[in-house]
């Protein structure tokens, strides 16, 4: 019989949530990454012992790899891709011989995953990942430029989000 294991997301020593509220919850493992490593290169078993003996000393282990990034280059199959590709088959190889079995990953372009706000305060003063439609629309439009945005949105949508930008102060922006 399998036990149910309750997991949390945890975003590694820099995370405002303390591992031990993470316990404290009830939780016996989390979702993590190794966010210090830059995209592309390899995850070393020296590395991901480090954070799993972190997690460890916390009552906890880590049970999912949330994510082992995708370079761009092997998402657009241009420049170094087949260095990347190599890297990334080492990382699943180093990740596996420390015991770790589940990876996820995206092959979203240019932002991976993205949250309008990552620290959105709840009514109760609880915080959490959020995301705002306009604030994304006037992102891709006046702050990423892609071209052709605009055909990907509505006339009511790119009104909101003009009105967005238009309030947004510089760090918003940022």
């Amino acid at each position: 019989m399998h036990a149910f294991h309750q997991t949390m997301r945890w975003f590694g020593p820099n995370d405002p949530v303390d591992l031990s509220f993470i316990r404290q919850a009830g939780c016996s493992g989390v979702v993590t990454s190794l966010h210090h490593i830059p995209v592309g290169a390899v995850w070393t078993k020296e590395e991901i012992k480090k954070r799993q003996t972190i997690i460890a000393a916390a009552g906890m282990e880590w049970r999912v790899i949330e994510s082992l990034p995708v370079h761009e280059d092997i998402k657009k199959q241009s420049g170094e891709y087949g260095r990347y590709i190599q890297n990334y088959k080492e990382s699943l190889v180093n990740l596996g011989a420390c015991g770790l079995q589940v990876v996820t990953y995206n092959f979203m372009p240019v932002l991976d995953w993205l949250r309008t706000d990552v620290a959105h305060t709840l009514p109760d003063g609880s915080r959490a990942l959020y995301f705002e439609r306009a604030a994304f629309i006037a992102f891709d439009m006046f702050l990423l430029r892609r071209p052709g945005a605009e055909r990907d949105y509505s006339d009511a949508e790119r009104s909101l989000a003009t009105a967005r930008y238009d309030s947004m102060n510089e760090a918003e922006r940022q």
